[in-house]
């Protein structure tokens, strides 16, 4: 084993929460209220889990959503396959912004510091050059700010706002480019990491306070640990084949809590695949995540 970043620490790998998510996405920490909020994609779920219970809650929405982030103002904000929508917290779904055309959907999404609400759109069979990613700002009006992607995934944002980072999944690589800490302007696209074909595929990902990215590695088995130069730090061996994306949560940030998917895959009935997973002492501390400011 390689440690991702524990530095000689005992790793504790447990169920979080116990679930059979066909894509489960999306994990977003709530310091707010000390929850874990995750999607399941198809079944167009939002979970909200409460570690010291581990009791898990559940709206059933009526369309595919690839991620939802609470709003200043009570629910969510969805990622859907119409677009945009708003959440309330009994469930009442109402699509705010429907801008995509039968075929596609939103996929992976998150908030900037300033609550602007970033996704990245794909198709349904993940065709190059279709996915795009999308901005959606605080008064609900939305653009968007780079095309021609096939599956972007991953979002995330150097400690400092100066770099934003995307992975695209089909094409197996993490991209950085330059930003705009106050505007939506990107620029300068570089690949920083890229995956070989062999080794799973880039997923979701999520930004330590040091700056380094931790990607899931769909269909690896494992989250791997990148520096901000694109070097390979440490990889962190999982009990699930599709870990889908990651967020550091709990108290002190110093949780990794870890998605995974049931989908395509024949498994046992008590397999976790489809849980999520909480890794502790991995040695690192995440940064907070920001509600959406609409």
């Amino acid at each position: 084993m390689s440690d991702a970043g524990s530095g000689g620490r005992s790793i504790a790998t447990e169920v979080a929460f116990p679930g059979r998510a066909r894509v489960g996405e999306g994990p977003v920490w709530d310091a707010e209220i000390g929850r874990l909020h995750w999607v399941d994609i198809p079944a167009g779920h939002i979970h909200t889990g409460d570690p010291a219970t581990g009791r898990t809650s559940s709206l059933a929405l009526p369309t595919h959503i690839g991620a939802a982030v609470p709003r200043l103002g009570g629910g969510f904000v969805a990622a859907t396959a119409e677009g945009f929508a708003s959440v309330d917290a009994d469930g009442t779904m109402t699509v705010r912004r429907a801008i995509l055309p039968d075929g596609e959907r939103m996929n992976d999404a998150k908030c900037d510091v300033h609550g602007r609400f970033w996704a990245g759109s794909t198709t349904m069979d993940f065709q190059r050059g279709k996915g795009a990613l999308h901005v959606l700002m605080t008064d609900w009006t939305s653009r968007v700010v780079l095309d021609g992607l096939a599956l972007p995934n991953g979002l995330g944002w150097s400690p400092d706002g100066h770099v934003f980072y995307l992975a695209d999944s089909v094409a197996g690589e993490i991209y950085a480019f330059d930003s705009e800490p106050e505007g939506i302007g990107i620029s300068r696209r570089r690949t920083l990491f890229r995956m070989p074909a062999h080794a799973g595929l880039p997923d979701g990902l999520t930004v330590d306070a040091a700056g380094c990215l931790w990607v899931a590695i769909w269909g690896g088995g494992r989250v791997v640990r990148i520096s901000p130069d694109g070097d390979l730090l440490g990889e962190l061996p999982l009990p699930v084949h599709q870990p889908s994306s990651c967020a550091f949560g709990g108290p002190g940030l110093d949780v990794l809590y870890v998605t995974s998917a049931r989908e395509g895959l024949e498994l046992a009935d008590d397999d976790p695949a489809g849980s999520v997973l909480a890794v502790d002492g991995v040695g690192a501390v995440g940064l907070p995540s920001t509600a959406f400011a609409g």
